[in-house]
């Protein structure tokens, strides 16, 4: 089975620095092994659906770059993935997106982004790419593009009878009537306790049911709340899996979760049942954070592959 996978979202370059800390406020501290890596959630998650649905899943980009050298890389970025990039569009109101990454000893980052045209993307423009939705099996959002722009993308994916998936971060809390639209939200832990308005807090398996079911009563269909090394766990109010994740050594953890989500996409396009589709995007993910960078240390599918099957 195979099905189109539509990601709705952002684009930035990212200027990555190794740290041996993060900075405390008003600390300068020496970085190393700077790299400019083509980043942005919405493009991490459409790089990697492109390099593990492996062809054999079409995906698309939809989101705005500006008129530079960066939009030049990121389009080429995509492309070499297999992405189709022709929703990809240029703005002259902003320049291309930029995120400014600090990766400390423990592959914990601290991240600031200039969003430039990524928040060109507006409500008003998304009804004009209908066709892209069209025949899609899923649709891909985050919430780095401006807010009433993916509520009408997210109604108009589900019109066109997609299923969509909401990645919900940078967090924040979310509209009820927009959280209605989506089938599978995606938070970490700290994303969960925004969206309930809770102080922000580490999230035991053993807490995960209890906090999922007040997730779905916000109007998602299902959950799955994304535990960090603790793995994943799915709730849809009838089934409910906790995946537990692979132990690797941790070098890098951005775009994890980006690998994740497209991870868990490319699966449910393929037709894997829900326990499959947790396991093989915790493989993609853990894959990612051994390597340094955001479209740069995602895997391909024969990599998340050759993982799953190796001598245990």
């Amino acid at each position: 089975m195979t099905s189109n996978i539509v990601v709705v979202g952002s684009l930035n370059m990212d200027f990555v620095v190794m740290v041996n800390h993060l900075p405390a406020p008003g600390e300068t501290v020496l970085g190393r092994d700077f790299q400019m890596i083509p980043g942005g959630k919405g493009a991490n998650q459409a790089c990697a659906a492109g390099k593990l649905g492996s062809g054999a899943v079409a995906t698309r980009m939809l989101g705005r770059v500006g008129y530079d050298v960066f939009a030049d890389h990121l389009k080429a970025s995509l492309a070499a993935a297999g992405v189709d990039v022709s929703a990809v569009h240029a703005t002259r109101s902003q320049p291309t997106g930029v995120a400014l990454i600090w990766v400390d000893k423990d592959g914990q980052n601290s991240i600031v982004v200039a969003s430039g045209a990524n928040h060109a993307l507006t409500a008003s423009e998304i009804q004009g790419h209908r066709a892209s939705f069209r025949g899609a099996g899923l649709a891909l959002f985050q919430l780095e593009t401006p807010l009433d722009a993916v509520a009408a993308a997210l109604a108009l994916a589900r019109e066109e009878g997609a299923r969509t998936m909401l990645d919900p971060a940078p967090a924040q809390p979310l509209p009820r009537d927009l959280l209605e639209r989506v089938d599978i939200l995606t938070p970490n832990e700290s994303e969960a306790c925004i969206l309930l308005s809770r102080r922000v807090s580490r999230v035991t398996p053993a807490e995960a049911p209890a906090l999922a079911a007040e997730l779905l009563r916000l109007g998602p269909k299902a959950v799955i709340l994304k535990l960090g090394e603790q793995g994943c766990y799915y709730c849809d109010g009838q089934a409910a899996i906790h995946s537990p994740a692979f132990q690797v050594a941790v070098r890098d953890t951005t775009a994890a979760g980006d690998t994740f989500n497209a991870g868990l996409a490319v699966a449910i396009a393929e037709g894997k049942n829900i326990g499959e589709a947790l396991r093989f995007a915790n493989a993609a993910a853990a894959i990612s954070v051994t390597r340094l960078g955001a479209q740069a240390s995602i895997p391909s599918r024969a990599e998340v592959e050759a993982f799953l099957n190796r001598p245990r």
